[in-house]
């Protein structure tokens, strides 16, 4: 499961830009890392919010988008949300960077939600199971409590364009569990022999993708990629929405387990993916990553 694509290569001066922006990133993660996990967490939360946010577009990104889905949304609320999400993105950053601190603190509660029992039959019974998330809270932690778990649970993710970025940020999500998978052709033979066998593979729906469908998310047309229910239905996996809430505290997490989605159409299922995510959005604005350009 991967972040926001932050090197998209573009023009030379867009590639550079981008590379001198992971180069502060990973310069503060290092930084931040020596200090004590509740100090940094924050922390880091605090740098993004007021001092990235602004220089890389996010928080303009943040007002398009609301604007867009929710033109109707207070003037105060927009400006609350404005730091909120990229505080949310920047608590999920260094706790991915965090191994075993983050991943006791996703394991501290245990799981909830009607769809627990279908995982544990699938596990039991050794049938291959998607677990789709969204840029949501820390999507991550939910990775880390089904490993906790005893399941086996393999992750897709998005290579960055910068390769030197890429090994450092391939490493952190690796620490929390393998295997993870390169999205596109090196990482597809193995993702499938992987899924054969019985693994749970988690991945995320919500970003633009222009080979996708065009589906509906927040009632406005957005690319959505099939490939969840693709796999599911010639695998005839198990499709499990799973999301991990942020608490008020900012550190620990609410691990919920959807029901799984019926076999259909790929069009119906993603859909049914996409409303799943957008109903608990709804109820925690601020923890979805409006930084993303969602609807292009």
């Amino acid at each position: 499961m991967e972040p926001d694509g932050l090197m998209a290569q573009k023009t030379p001066f867009q590639r550079w830009a981008k590379r001198r922006r992971n180069t502060v990133l990973r310069t503060l993660i290092g930084l931040l890392l020596a200090l004590p996990y509740t100090w940094r967490v924050p922390l880091c939360g605090w740098v993004m919010a007021y001092a990235i946010a602004p220089f890389a577009g996010y928080t303009k990104r943040v007002r398009e988008n609301l604007a867009l889905i929710l033109p109707d949304l207070p003037e105060a609320e927009v400006k609350r949300m404005v730091r909120a999400v990229p505080r949310n993105v920047g608590r999920t950053l260094i706790e991915i960077y965090s191994g075993a601190e983050f991943v006791a603190r996703a394991t501290a509660e245990p799981l909830k939600g009607e769809g627990l029992a279908a995982l544990d039959a699938a596990h039991a019974a050794g049938r291959p199971v998607i677990l789709v998330t969204g840029h949501f809270g820390n999507y991550d932690a939910s990775r880390a409590a089904l490993i906790a778990r005893g399941y086996n649970v393999g992750a897709l993710y998005r290579p960055m364009g910068d390769k030197k970025f890429n090994t450092h940020y391939v490493d952190a999500i690796s620490r929390i569990g393998t295997p993870v998978f390169p999205r596109g052709r090196s990482g597809l033979a193995d993702m499938v022999r992987f899924l054969r066998s019985g693994g749970m593979l988690g991945l995320l729906i919500d970003q633009h993708m222009g080979h996708g469908e065009t589906l509906s998310f927040f009632d406005h047309p957005a690319m959505t990629a099939l490939s969840a229910a693709d796999l599911a239905l010639k695998y005839d996996a198990l499709v499990v929405p799973t999301y991990a809430v942020r608490r008020a505290n900012g550190l620990d997490f609410e691990i919920i387990i959807e029901p799984p989605i019926p076999h259909g159409t790929a069009q119906e299922m993603t859909q049914a993916l996409n409303d799943s995510l957008e109903r608990l959005v709804r109820k925690h604005l601020d923890q979805w990553f409006w930084i993303h350009r969602r609807w292009k």
